[in-house]
């Protein structure tokens, strides 16, 4: 038999495939399972991710979130440097200040608006306190206060302004009065420790005086409460002194040089009551004309006058705590002191106020 297998061919097995045996092999492996190479895989990750409507927002959300928040807190870190300027110069936290004095203006306008009797309430709670903190800080500078007592005498007093007569307040007054000063002369007989008669004098003297000075002048507050309208004229008198401590604070803030009365209060500047009389005159002319139902002008008269007494209880008082050694009556107010270092301007203007309501009654429209 002849051989009619010829000279051997290539191998199958190492015989490249052709592009019609490769379609006609099956599938083949998809080139993105090829592995990739070093600098592929690199181009890959720095490529942009795909334009997903849903992904730019939130991205966009993040951005402005991230912006608004460092915004934030550059603006707090300019105002607490700020705060702390004002603070190191005046003694006082500003942003405590603020919020506890907002606190206490929404207090007052809601006990004054809506009914007369919650005002009563805040007075009596103010002027307790006056008291008790007024009577602490002269017992820490060695003077000897009957707390109980001038807590019980002064409650009465301040009742008595709103639900006596305006005679009976007098005579409500004089036996307040009477009562702490009886009280302290037989505690000091009790007690025969041989203090100095000049020492016992004055505890005598200050025993009285705490009475005239906080509850007394706080009955005359409730009533000028107690007559037509007389809720605005408590709150309009109240702003105008407010303004004009809010105004000689910002002004001799920023503005004074020249002190007012440095041996009494060295921090306090003729700057700072020209802006006190500006505040109060402004308050009192635009209180007059859409609160109190009065003539323009007659905030010209009301301006001044409780200018005058807000201005002459604050240097009252700081001679009163430059007498005790003293900076604040308390901390319970904290970045404004005590209670009696909010009503020191308060205080002496409520018989003013009282007088002014009944000069100035007949000019009011109706």
């Amino acid at each position: 038999m002849t051989d009619t297998s010829g000279p051997p061919g290539p191998d199958p097995a190492n015989t490249p495939m052709t592009g019609a045996d490769a379609a006609g092999a099956g599938p083949s492996r998809p080139a993105g399972d090829a592995p990739l190479t070093r600098k592929d895989a690199a181009a890959r990750r720095a490529a942009p991710p795909p334009t997903d409507p849903g992904a730019v927002f939130q991205s966009h959300i993040r951005a402005a979130r991230t912006e608004f928040e460092s915004q934030v807190a550059h603006a707090r870190a300019e105002f607490e440097e700020a705060n702390e300027r004002i603070k190191q110069r005046t003694g006082r936290d500003l942003i405590l200040a603020i919020l506890i004095g907002l606190a206490i203006g929404v207090v007052l306008v809601a006990s004054l608006v809506f009914f007369k009797w919650p005002f009563v309430i805040f007075a009596l709670a103010a002027a307790l306190l006056g008291i008790f903190e007024f009577g602490r800080a002269l017992i820490a500078a060695g003077r000897r206060v009957d707390i109980v007592p001038q807590l019980i005498a002064g409650a009465a007093l301040v009742l008595a302004g709103f639900f006596l007569s305006p005679w009976m307040l007098w005579v409500t007054a004089f036996v307040a009065v009477a009562f702490v000063i009886v009280w302290r002369v037989i505690g000091q007989m009790a007690r025969r420790d041989g203090r100095l008669y000049g020492d016992v004098l004055a505890d005598v003297l200050i025993a009285g005086f705490i009475q005239v000075y906080v509850p007394f002048l706080t009955a005359l507050c409730l009533v000028l409460l107690q007559r037509d309208g007389g809720e605005w004229w408590v709150l309009a008198f109240i702003i105008v002194a407010v303004a004009a401590d809010t105004g000689a604070y910002a002004t001799g803030l920023t503005l004074g040089r020249h002190p007012m009365a440095p041996r009494i209060s060295p921090k306090k500047t003729w700057e700072g009551f020209a802006g006190a009389a500006v505040a109060a005159i402004a308050a009192a002319v635009l209180l007059a004309m859409f609160m109190l139902n009065l003539p323009w002008w007659t905030g010209l008269i009301i301006g001044p006058v409780i200018l005058a007494s807000a201005t002459i209880g604050d240097l009252g008082e700081s001679m009163i705590k430059r007498d005790l050694g003293i900076k604040d009556m308390s901390s319970w107010l904290p970045g404004h002191g005590g209670v009696l270092d909010r009503l020191d301007s308060i205080l002496p203007s409520a018989p003013v106020a009282l007088a002014l309501s009944y000069l100035l009654f007949p000019l009011a429209v109706s």
